[in-house]
């Protein structure tokens, strides 16, 4: 379990600051998602997920405290995501 926090944006929201240069892209499976990690020290902080390919799902353990005002964490069972991608909040949901 990697602790990831998911809370997907729409791309056009989402602006990485700085770090591009230390990115390492890699894909598995459909090649649909791409995940992105520091090549230094191996964390994910963001990747553009198969669910939401016009989003972006940020890790909500790397927003920088006091940036966000709350946040629900609401629980998925994540070994089934496709029968339940209709119950994902995401980009295409308004």
């Amino acid at each position: 379990m990697s602790g990831y926090l998911h809370l997907i944006v729409r791309s056009g929201d989402f602006k990485l600051l700085s770090g591009s240069d230390a990115l390492t892209t890699y894909t598995f499976n459909t090649g649909l998602a791409k995940h992105l990690f520091c090549s230094h020290c191996g964390v994910k902080s963001f990747y553009v997920p198969r669910s939401h390919p016009d989003g972006v799902s940020v890790n909500a353990r790397c927003i920088a405290a006091g940036t966000i005002e709350s946040l629900t964490i609401t629980p998925f069972d994540g070994a089934h995501w496709e029968s339940a991608r209709s119950g994902l909040r995401g980009p295409d949901t308004t």
